[in-house]
């Protein structure tokens, strides 16, 4: 039995750049393990299948690592949501849903070529001493920002992140089987281009990722990071950010996030192209 699948780039401004997605728009009746196992063989950071659903009560949808099943993440909620509007609809709707594992996640289409999704609300947790972290990153205490935390965040998938005070920090950092977190986002202020304010790289071996090109769960943990702590001064945040250039495969995040009271408001958007479609022989 055959089954159709889609490569896409997400948060790609261009040709051989974004993140890798494969997704299998048809994907009821594959158990889980043979998911797993077709995740492995593709081996791209993450893997969609979609397993029903509709416009109205939205699409369900599972996301796989080489290594494991993801409740939620960024690259593969766009990248599924693309496919479902002009593959699967063939309609030029304006939003969707997407049923995951943290829960219905909404995605909207602008006039510009953006997709955003509208991430859940954060959860701080454990901050980590910066000595510690930078011995965990291969770096010196003096590369860590010591102005902010490094400190756990999540919006349905939980990372390290860690400020760091300079590009050099960020290019010389390491993590291969991490201490302290699963995952870590590392990030300090500047661009690759002039409409970047961050540079950033996320590493997660225990996933089976060593590093990510471009994280949009990581991304939506950083939008609430930098509006709770002030990062670049009080007021919502609007910023673009560069991840995926070490590993030559560019990418361009697009964040808003705003703080009131208690509760956040925090989206991510990217630009998504169709690159290859195919059969998989099941």
């Amino acid at each position: 039995m055959t089954r159709k699948f889609f490569i896409t780039d997400v948060f790609s401004e261009g040709p051989y750049a974004g993140n890798q997605l494969a997704t299998m728009p048809d994907a009821s009746g594959i158990s889980t393990e043979e998911m797993q196992r077709i995740a492995r063989a593709f081996n791209f950071s993450e893997t969609t299948f979609i397993t029903g659903g509709s416009l109205e009560k939205g699409f369900d949808v599972r996301i796989f690592t080489p290594n494991s099943e993801l409740p939620f993440a960024g690259h593969p909620t766009l990248g599924t949501s693309y496919l479902i509007r002009n593959e699967i609809l063939k309609s030029n709707v304006g939003e969707l849903t997407l049923n995951l594992g943290v829960g219905p996640i909404p995605v909207t289409f602008a006039d510009d070529g953006i997709l955003w999704m509208t991430q859940n609300q954060p959860e701080f947790g454990t901050s980590f001493d910066p000595a510690d972290v930078a011995t965990d990153l291969g770096l010196e205490p003096a590369d860590i920002d010591a102005r902010f935390p490094c400190r756990n965040v999540s919006t349905g998938l939980e990372f390290l992140l860690v400020p760091l005070v300079s590009y050099a920090a960020l290019k010389n950092a390491y993590v291969g089987q991490g201490q302290l977190a699963q995952s870590c986002f590392l990030f300090c202020a500047g661009g690759y281009n002039s409409e970047q304010r961050v540079q950033a790289r996320m590493f997660a071996a225990g996933l089976g990722v060593m590093e990510d090109p471009a994280t949009g769960s990581a991304n939506g943990c950083l939008a609430a990071y930098l509006a709770e702590y002030e990062y670049f001064g009080p007021g919502p945040v609007d910023v673009s950010v560069g991840q995926g250039y070490e590993i030559e495969r560019p990418s361009q995040l697009y964040l808003q996030s705003e703080k009131r009271t208690d509760e956040f408001s925090i989206r991510v958007g990217g630009k998504v192209r169709l690159v290859a479609e195919g059969e998989w022989k099941v």
